[in-house]
């Protein structure tokens, strides 16, 4: 086990997706922050300024995967990982912090990939099994994120360019580099096989100049050159994935976190918006088929209007004053609901139509 770098900060932005928080091209800031006293630094020790969140994941920025962290809540990342049979060693007598998003926790390259199976597959993790072993392979399979939250990070990282050298492969992938630059990593995947790569001492010693884009990609990429495995395409984006260009957001997701004036989030004098009805995890009874359905109430309490609300990462209705919408939902089955509020605060609920 070893610390992972930055190979975990895809599963961030998922839960960022999951929860309505960001689209691809909302912006945000990648400048020195305090964290209640953690200070996160970019590898290279130099900032972007205003990016958009798919630049972020793209560059690996630590400073923008460390604002979503704190918003989506590291305890929160932790338990998605155990969903798909992956428990992070933490050090002992330690709670998951936001130094987790940079490689803060003790993972295995089985780990990882086992992991990024979930990204590979829509959102469920595929468990893991040596080749040498003898039975049936494990048939169970752990949702780590929604099937829309896996394919917006799926396409992000589908953007990432290759290693120099490298031949273009048509795969997603991550690279990571820890601390002391004792362990390298790659990771990456294309329409049915995941590939990972670790490079590093057995003792744990530093290697100057080692990192997960010159020391490991590299490797990755050659892996699936040699594999003799077709090439499969990357899946297409399922259904409801809201998909925007920067000009067409709403409001509410124009920008993530403080605005250009620097007002702080925790300066604002309202109660975070808290959806009251449906309750989290409610079952709900549509009576009829979906196109003949009563259309479901939605309320909040709390936040700052206007507010946005989206069904699935997708938009319902423009933005509302007023603290009620309502839902038609598209079929059976369970969904996420999201209400943003003016300043950028989000609440979610996990319903089950039925």
């Amino acid at each position: 086990r070893r610390s992972p770098g930055s190979t975990l900060k895809p599963f961030i932005y998922g839960l960022a997706f999951e929860q309505g928080l960001v689209a691809q091209e909302t912006l945000i800031e990648d400048r020195p922050a305090d964290f209640a006293g953690y200070r996160p630094k970019n590898f290279d020790m130099s900032y972007q300024g205003d990016v958009s969140v798919r630049q972020a994941l793209q560059l690996s920025l630590n400073v923008p995967a460390v604002r979503l962290l704190d918003a989506v809540g590291p305890a929160r990342l932790v338990a998605r990982f155990r969903r798909a049979g992956v428990t992070p060693e933490l050090p002992p007598g330690e709670t998951p912090g936001l130094a987790i998003g940079l490689g803060g926790v003790g993972v295995s390259l089985r780990d990882l990939v086992q992991l990024y199976t979930g990204l590979a597959n829509g959102g469920r993790a595929k468990p893991l099994r040596d080749s040498t072993e003898a039975g049936e392979p494990p048939s169970a399979e752990g949702v780590i994120l929604e099937a829309q939250a896996a394919w917006q990070v799926t396409d992000m990282l589908a953007g990432v360019r290759p290693p120099e050298g490298a031949a273009p492969r048509g795969i997603a992938y991550k690279t990571g580099t820890s601390y002391g630059y004792r362990d390298a990593w790659s990771v990456g995947y294309g329409g049915r096989h995941v590939l990972g790569v670790w490079v590093g001492r057995p003792d744990s010693g530093s290697v100057p100049g080692l990192s997960g884009f010159v020391s490991a990609a590299p490797i990755l990429f050659e892996g699936f050159a040699k594999s003799g495995l077709a090439a499969v395409p990357l899946p297409r984006a399922p259904a409801g994935v809201f998909h925007a260009r920067r000009e067409d957001l709403p409001v509410t997701l124009e920008r993530f976190g403080p605005g250009g004036d620097g007002v702080a989030l925790a300066a604002i004098s309202e109660p975070a918006p808290q959806i009251v009805f449906p309750p989290d995890g409610a079952r709900v009874e549509l009576g009829a088929s979906t196109a003949e359905a009563t259309p479901l109430v939605l309320k909040l309490q709390g936040g700052r209007a206007p507010f946005r609300w989206l069904a699935n990462g997708k938009p319902l209705t423009e933005t509302v004053r007023r603290r009620t919408a309502t839902w038609q939902p598209d079929g059976t089955g369970y969904s996420t609901l999201t209400v943003i509020d003016a300043a950028g605060r989000a609440a979610s609920v996990r319903v089950f139509v039925q």
